[in-house]
């Protein structure tokens, strides 16, 4: 079946773009969620209409992802944990930790958003990479500190 995507899909495709995908997951996912549109006759008449309107709505999401990656490089959290006499972690600093660190400050993020290869196990300062809309990549100064 083809589709238009309306939205970026991971593995997939862009907004904008014709793609082929089994029936299923058109109908199951990709319709009902609003990401795609069938690509019939009339959509796709509508194709250069509908990419105009994409694209000014990536690029404002696109500024705004620019402007948030701004401050997020001014952004430093402080986290205590317990931890042993080498400053290793009893447990980890995980995104979800620091997802909910940043929505006490007032940005709020998705965690799956903040990219940490793996948790945080051990006392140090980290720059932690926090992939934002349309391939905008700030970056989080994060502390971990010892629990007193």
């Amino acid at each position: 079946m083809q589709i238009i995507l309306q939205e970026d899909v991971e593995k997939l495709g862009t907004r904008g773009q014709i793609v082929e995908v089994a029936e299923g997951f058109a109908r199951n996912f990709l319709l009902p969620r609003k990401l795609a549109l069938q690509a019939t006759k009339g959509n796709l008449k509508r194709l250069d209409q509908i990419r105009g309107h994409l694209a000014k709505r990536t690029a404002g999401e696109k500024d705004v992802a620019q402007q948030l990656a701004s401050v997020l490089s001014s952004v430093t959290l402080t986290m205590a944990r317990k931890a042993g006499e080498t400053n290793q972690l009893f447990g980890s600093v995980t995104s979800a930790d620091i997802a909910d660190a940043l929505a006490a400050q007032g940005h709020k993020l998705d965690k799956r958003s903040i990219h940490l290869e793996e948790p945080i196990k051990v006392i140090g300062e980290y720059d932690v990479p926090v992939k934002l809309a349309h391939g905008v990549t700030g970056s989080v100064k994060v502390i971990v500190n010892r629990e007193e």
